[in-house]
């Protein structure tokens, strides 16, 4: 696995201590993610003092789940305080254990049932386009996620819309092994008609590499990732800690862990 950024390692120090606060949140898929994350917002245009830019670009957490990863990280951007983290989940705090777009800046879509961020995304990209606008979209849509029929025909819509202006980011940290296993995803998203590129998930430069290739018609990123990367403890019970957050005593040895990753 490629060496962790120090940006990426405060993300995921965040996540943990957010976690740890609260009682609540998914830190494996949050972790996941991370990569992913930064390497969409170091691509695309956006301005954390204006977030209601009209020129923004656009992204969606399709698997809303991930929520407290997409937290930490728009307060490493500039969108929320970090400190506001603590927050996490409380009473009458806005940051929710789903986003909220009417209550987080940043966040464009409310999302949480699986299968739905990629249909707003796929119609958001189409009124761009319908528009004459350059402005793109991106999504990041889960592996388990994907067992939901809506997200094949939201790609199926697409790619026959040739809406080379949206980029599906795939979480492929085999969360869905105990589900209905997509053991191919390449493959079928190149099936379908998407321009696919496979990228170690955790590698920000293959995934700035990706983004940034031009393409006629989806661009799919087939993200290869480790379901609780940075902590070999997330890593080897990665369903047990599923919607666990960590008790006082057993926090700092997750965060030494991931200090030594």
């Amino acid at each position: 696995m490629p060496e962790m950024t120090p940006p990426c390692r405060e993300i995921r120090r965040n996540i943990l201590e957010a976690s740890n606060l609260s009682g609540h949140g998914h830190i494996p898929t949050s972790f996941s993610i991370v990569e992913m994350l930064r390497a969409v917002f170091e691509t695309m245009r956006h301005d954390p003092s204006n977030p209601e830019w009209n020129e923004r670009d656009i992204f969606i957490l399709s698997k809303g789940h991930a929520a407290l990863g997409y937290y930490a990280t728009l307060a490493q951007y500039g969108y929320i305080p970090v400190k506001e983290l603590a927050t996490f989940g409380a009473f009458e705090s806005r940051l929710g254990c789903h986003a909220d777009r009417l209550k987080v800046p940043g966040v464009e879509v409310s999302t949480g049932s699986l299968g739905h961020g990629i249909a707003v995304a796929v119609g958001m990209a189409l009124a761009f386009k319908i528009a004459r606008n350059n402005r793109r979209v991106f999504t990041i849509v889960g592996d388990g996620e994907s067992n939901e029929g809506s997200v094949w025909e939201s790609v199926m819509v697409a790619v026959n819309l040739k809406l080379n202006n949206l980029t599906i980011l795939f979480d492929s940290n085999h969360s869905q092994i105990r589900s209905l296993p997509i053991p191919n995803p390449s493959d079928r998203f190149r099936a379908f008609g998407c321009e696919t590129i496979e990228v170690n998930g955790h590698a920000m430069d293959a995934l700035m590499g990706a983004l940034a290739v031009p393409c006629s018609n989806v661009k799919a990123i087939i993200a290869k990732t480790v379901k609780g990367y940075g902590c070999k403890t997330l890593e080897k019970n990665m369903f047990e800690w599923h919607r666990k957050s960590p008790k006082f005593e057993e926090l700092p040895e997750l965060i030494k862990e991931l200090e030594e990753e």
